[in-house]
């Protein structure tokens, strides 16, 4: 299974951050990891032309391809850049854009289509996994998010409760790993085989404290990183944790 550490910049950095990204790419250059960074749209085309082995991602898309979508990006815009991942459903857009799982599926279904690859995010607020429903939310969402014919292109998931992003506040390691779990089960059983090839990342306060313990965890293939990938210095250590793992 490939190993990925991508990071979410979320609406930080201007162009003089893309030199973090270089660094990156220095300081890992024989890595296993496929390091993902994923700028905002204002640097998307200066961080796709760097001359590095790091991937570039965009951090959303418009369902539509082309029309009249006043200052909405398409998944085809962003592919003509050069850019190989695109973030769906994350839990912000979900939450301050009204986003709901039928958007989601159908922008998933988008970025597939110009042969990119979506990062699906899915996650519980804290209300609903004190009320214990995250398994009956996951499984919602990622039925809801995913067309039948998601599997048959590269997808990837990213589970990423809400209530820790950016809080500092984590699940425990077996609430991560039991909710990583059903993911896959989920999806083998809509995708069969092809299931155990879909990367599914943890993001949520992931930092270089907890990574290593965090990906010692079966099925966590990687993360969804924000905050801590906006320096060299933070995220580097995090991609060595999973190098090691």
């Amino acid at each position: 299974m490939q190993k990925i550490a991508a990071g979410n910049w979320k609406m930080n950095g201007l162009s003089n951050s893309l030199s973090e990204i270089s660094l990156l790419a220095e300081r890992h250059a024989t890595s296993d990891v496929r390091i993902l960074i994923c700028p905002p749209f204002t640097v998307l085309s200066k961080a796709c032309d760097l001359d590095d082995r790091t991937e570039i991602g965009a951090q959303n898309c418009h369902i539509s391809q082309s029309g009249p979508h006043t200052g909405e990006i398409s998944a085809q815009m962003i592919a003509e850049l050069g850019a190989t991942h695109v973030i769906v459903g994350h839990s912000e857009r979900r939450a301050e854009n009204g986003e709901t799982d039928a958007i989601v599926l159908k922008k998933s279904t988008s970025v597939q289509q110009e042969g990119l690859t979506p990062i699906v995010c899915i996650g519980e607020t804290l209300d609903q996994r004190e009320n214990g429903q995250t398994l009956a939310i996951i499984g919602a969402q990622l039925d809801g998010s995913l067309s039948s014919e998601a599997g048959k292109s590269p997808i990837v998931i990213a589970y990423e409760p809400v209530w820790a992003i950016g809080t500092g506040h984590v699940p425990s390691m077996y609430e991560i790993a039991q909710v990583h779990e059903f993911c896959r089960c989920q999806l083998k059983q809509r995708f069969g085989d092809t299931a155990m090839s879909i990367p599914l990342l943890y993001g949520g306060s992931v930092k270089a404290t907890n990574a290593a313990e965090i990906f010692a965890l079966p099925n966590v293939n990687g993360a969804l990183v924000g905050g801590a990938s906006l320096k060299a210095d933070d995220f580097s250590k995090i991609i060595t944790a999973l190098e090691d793992a």
